[in-house]
């Protein structure tokens, strides 16, 4: 019987323990990362019809670093600010801005990054990103389900 352990990720070793500040620090960070999802979203390389951005590997950052639960809050903050129409998406203003953004041709790229967050973050909470070989395998499995 293989037991699972249960490893603090990489970000969680410069919170608080508890009370009013870790929480106060979990959303400064979830913050961050909405910037940085926001600046990756913007940084975009023209391939033809369509644009690379560097979005995948925020997200992979993101959650290697904050964990599964954080890097997933950050990843459904960062939606939500677009769902308000606040442009962080890659294609907006430009191509529109709120919900109706969200439910055109790159929604599911979008649910996606979610799911990605998850698979990482969940991998970094059993210490795989201490682990090069095990966190690229964890990166993977993030990209195949994408």
């Amino acid at each position: 019987m293989a037991i699972a352990t249960t490893m603090r990720p990489l970000v969680s070793l410069a919170l608080p323990e508890k009370g009013a500040a870790r929480l106060a620090m979990q959303l400064l960070l979830a913050i961050v990362g909405t910037l940085l999802l926001t600046l990756s979203a913007k940084t975009r390389v023209l391939l033809g019809p369509v644009d690379i951005s560097m979005q995948t590997l925020a997200v992979f950052l993101i959650a290697a670093a904050f964990g599964m639960r954080l890097g997933v809050a950050t990843l459904l903050l960062y939606m939500a600010e677009g769902a308000m129409g606040l442009p962080v998406f890659q294609g907006t203003p430009e191509k529109g801005i709120g919900v109706a953004y969200m439910l055109g041709s790159t929604g599911g790229y979008l649910a996606g990054f979610v799911v990605m967050a998850a698979i990482v973050g969940w991998a970094a909470d059993r210490g795989w990103d201490r682990h090069p070989i095990k966190l690229f395998n964890a990166i993977l499995v993030a990209e195949i389900v994408m």
